[in-house]
């Protein structure tokens, strides 16, 4: 994970004994630090590419992220430093919700602006933004649009993950993830399909179509457990997820062994607990 420009990396060492011969290399030996372009770094060497066991934010299928062997790890802003946890849940009551789905971002990626392109003012129900305006966001905010919304549209930005998804959990609101290719936070751990959407970017224009036709006792069963998803109260934001990527990274450990890998080297190219400028 990265703080403040610090790489902390877990490293997995298998004795030699459990490793089969053609994987004893020099490089083995060595633990690999790797900045925030990883997926771009391992691709560009094949030996670390083929030899790595990458933990990042940015699983994407398309960017030599392995699933079976990769580990995909979540992101999330921290609105206000001194106090983290503020603001976290207080979604209101389902039955007084007035907003079908709602986004709010800066306008990067492919994915954001064919969202707006079909559904910014077009319909009352879909609050669909770029930058949320002044003039809206003096009336009611960016947190209170979130816990005021059934659905919380978390479209990709520049790359496949988005801060949105956690930040919809923590503000109570479903995550409906818009993202190709994208392989979700510890998804082995976590039924992803329990308490979020995933919609394909092909399927932007019928978005609100596929929200409305999800029954009434699903989408609750879906609240209820993204409920259930964040932190808690009395613990750090960290962790919150600590348990859930301890997980995530014994199995990873397992797969290192059954790799045959010396050490699990990780490209951690995310910011897991540290303010995002562009959202």
């Amino acid at each position: 994970m990265r703080f403040g420009g610090r790489v902390a990396v877990r490293v997995v060492r298998v004795p030699a004994k459990q490793r089969p011969e053609q994987f004893d290399h020099p490089n083995r030996n060595k633990l690999h630090r790797i900045p925030t372009n990883g997926p771009f770094a391992t691709t560009g060497h094949v030996e670390l590419r083929d030899n790595t066991i990458k933990a990042l934010c940015n699983a994407d299928l398309n960017e030599n992220f392995v699933v079976g062997r990769d580990v995909s790890l979540p992101e999330t802003t921290i609105r206000t430093v001194r106090k983290p946890l503020r603001h976290i849940g207080g979604g209101i009551r389902v039955s007084q919700r007035p907003i079908l789905a709602f986004f709010a971002g800066k306008m990067h990626g492919r994915v954001r602006p064919r969202l707006l392109k079909y559904w910014r003012d077009k319909d009352e129900d879909m609050k669909i933004y770029g930058s949320l305006p002044g003039r809206i966001a003096r009336n009611m905010s960016y947190i209170r649009h979130m816990k005021s919304s059934k659905y919380c549209i978390c479209p990709m930005g520049y790359e496949v993950n988005s801060p949105r998804i956690v930040e919809a959990i923590y503000y109570e609101c479903v995550p409906v993830i818009i993202a190709d290719n994208f392989v979700l936070p510890l998804s082995e751990v976590l039924e992803w399909t329990a308490f979020s959407v995933t919609v394909a970017e092909a399927d932007i224009p019928k978005l609100k179509e596929i929200l409305l036709a999800i029954p009434l006792k699903r989408y609750l069963k879906m609240l209820m457990n993204a409920k259930m998803a964040k932190p808690d109260p009395n613990s750090s934001v960290l962790a919150s997820f600590d348990k859930l990527e301890h997980l995530q990274l014994e199995r990873a450990k397992t797969r290192a062994a059954s790799f045959g890998s010396h050490n699990l080297k990780a490209s951690l190219s995310c910011e897991l607990a540290v303010p995002i400028t562009h959202v």
